[in-house]
């Protein structure tokens, strides 16, 4: 107990040494820099008492070394300051004495003599004044606090990720052939059979029955920052195949190969306005602004554009709703587009095409309730609609080469995965060309409007901290979907059926999801560690597969079957992750793939 009591008394005499530290450590102002007291517990006693003070109390663990050289620096740099001001002020006073004399001089008869006086509150005022001069001029020329940065640079925070993946794609035998219905709409029309003409090429299709093993990474860097009253600004950058919404992964050996370079896009750019710490307007290309605790509807770092703004207020302790809207534009038509539409004699004529804008709107409410000190429960309700998304037929249209268009081609799905109900969207008659085959030139549209309805849960049991037991959920049901219409329209997702003939309409509008994660909430340091198990259950058309989870059963939806894995720290801020994923298809052709992925993940 004495020596806790003597501990204690050399720490609050040490910290008021390095309080009063100014003028005294002006005695080793002849000291280099390179040759200032060294702090350790094997330091050789030293001139300066602060010092051996402090090395004191790190032989006696009081203080770590690391914590004393802080001091001792903390000490250096104010006596610096301190004799800087003392130098200025005896500078300036010795200047302000030869004035005087000079004047009194000037007005006294000669072989007067006379003796200044500077009265001890003038001089002190005057040092006073001095010091804060020189701090002020010392924080503004950043000299008083060296490697320290300049005020707008202190107000930009960096931040990035990088992952690096092994992925193997595994897929059984019997597996159906699955066409690729965005291959076709993002490149030439695709020539299908019509009048029992018989087409010699293949559509456009997916893998479905060669395994794969693929090396990928995924690398973004951004930059936040804060401008002024309440505004704040955002950018980031990232890798990817493609300008895909719903991947930034790069495979090795793929854009071109032989160790050639990889691409950046355009990831985050938005201007966001939080006048209160509970309510933000955001606009530009941002993060999902709406709570998504998995990644049935959303994938989980797809990036909105448009505009949002975020709510919340708690309304009494431990129960805080929120609420988020948002309108984001999904395609804009080309302000000059135009087409060239042929009639039954082939005669070209040019036609202004009307606008057919796409966009999304959005709102979510929802609530947040500390049950407990231990229980966390956050439960949300949203809508989104979905505008001008669906499919329709097209006027008359004669097409007679790849490159002519319908008046109705733009309302083809700018990306796609896989999963959704399509339909013609070309009225084509059949064209019977010179050589005397059959022409119908095909692009595909969505054949169900969707206006989805999402709900949103996770439970956080804390009981056992620092692990926890998290259960979350979703299901989501497209209000908008009308199967009957639908199937009046579909070329896919039916049943099975014999003789050659399709079963009937089987696609559907509803989804869920169930998660169960046991161990840390976030894992950042070394052997923080949790494991995860699921169930998935996504019909073809309860939301646009565009916008889902591009990993399990490689996209899309149309998709049941579970999923597994864990992560486990490595060191701050780095971590591996292994995930097992067993997807099949709800409808349609036989499809099942199994996935695992390793991945070793870095974030600074």
């Amino acid at each position: 107990m004495w020596r806790e009591m003597k501990t204690r008394e050399l720490a609050a005499t040490a910290l008021m040494l390095i309080a009063t530290a100014a003028p005294a450590a002006a005695q080793d102002d002849g000291l280099p820099q390179g040759k200032r007291p060294t702090v350790s517990r094997d330091a050789p006693p030293s001139s300066n008492a602060t010092v051996n003070l402090i090395n004191l109390l790190v032989k006696q663990g009081t203080l770590t070394e690391e914590q004393a050289a802080t001091l001792v620096k903390q000490a250096d740099d104010e006596a610096y300051v301190a004799r800087q001001a003392t130098r200025d002020a005896a500078a300036k006073a010795e200047g302000a004495e030869k004035k005087a004399t000079s004047a009194a001089d000037a007005t006294s008869p000669p072989g007067t003599k006379r003796v200044t006086y500077v009265p001890e509150l003038v001089k002190k005022q005057l040092r006073d004044e001095i010091r804060a001069e020189v701090m002020a001029k010392a924080e503004k020329e950043n000299w008083a606090s060296p490697g320290k940065y300049p005020e707008w640079a202190q107000r930009i925070r960096f931040y990035g990720d990088i992952r690096t993946r092994y992925e193997g794609d595994f897929f059984p035998s019997g597996n159906g052939p699955m066409q690729n219905y965005n291959a076709t709409n993002t490149g030439a029309p695709f020539l299908e059979d019509n009048a029992n003409a018989k087409n010699p090429y293949f559509p456009p299709s997916y893998n479905t029955t060669q395994d794969r093993n693929r090396f990928r990474f995924r690398a973004r860097l951004g930059a936040d920052v804060d401008l002024f009253d309440g505004f704040a600004a955002g950018l980031r950058i990232a890798t990817g195949e493609s300008s895909s919404p719903v991947s930034t992964n790069q495979t090795f050996g793929a854009n071109g190969g032989n160790f050639s370079k990889y691409a950046l896009w355009l990831d985050r750019a938005f201007i966001k306005y939080q006048p209160l710490p509970d309510f933000a307007a955001s606009v530009g290309r941002f993060d999902n602004p709406f709570w998504s605790p998995t990644d049935l509807v959303w994938y989980r770092d797809i990036g909105f554009d448009g505009v949002a703004v975020q709510a919340k207020h708690e309304v009494f302790e431990g129960f805080t709703p929120f609420a988020a809207a948002g309108a984001f534009p999904l395609f804009n038509t080309d302000l000059n587009a135009s087409l060239n539409i042929a009639d039954s004699t082939s005669t070209a004529s040019s036609v202004r095409l009307p606008s057919h804008d796409k966009w999304l709107f959005g709102a979510q409410a929802g609530f947040a309730a500390k049950l407990d000190p231990a229980t966390n429960l956050t439960l949300a309700f949203a809508y989104y609609d979905f505008t001008n998304v669906k499919g329709r037929l097209s006027s008359e249209c004669f097409v007679y080469n790849a490159s002519d268009i319908c008046n109705t081609d733009y309302l083809r799905p700018p990306f796609a995965q896989k999963g959704n109900t399509y339909m013609w969207l070309r009225n084509v008659p059949a064209v019977t060309t010179t050589l005397g085959s059959t022409v119908n030139y095909q692009y595909y549209g969505l054949a169900s409007d969707f206006r989805p309805v999402v709900a949103s849960g996770q439970l956080d049991l804390a009981q056992f901290n620092p692990v926890h037991i998290i259960i979350d959920g979703e299901y989501v049901w497209n209000t908008a979907f009308n199967k009957g219409a639908v199937a009046a329209a579909a070329i896919n997702n039916f049943g099975p059926g014999s003789g050659g003939v399709n079963g009937p309409f089987n696609g559907g509008d509803k989804g869920w999801l169930a998660r169960l994660t046991v161990g840390d909430k976030e894992v950042k340091h070394l052997w923080d560690w949790n494991a995860f198990v699921g169930y998935k259950y996504l019909e073809s058309d309860a939301m646009i597969d565009a916008f889902v989870d591009s990993d399990f059963g490689l996209g899309g939806t149309n998709l049941k079957g579970y999923f597994i894995g864990g992560n486990v720290g490595l060191g701050e801020n780095v971590w591996a992750t292994v995930r097992w994923m067993s997807a099949n298809n709800i409808t349609s052709l036989p499809y099942a793939v199994d996935i695992v992925q390793l991945d070793l993940n870095a974030k600074f």
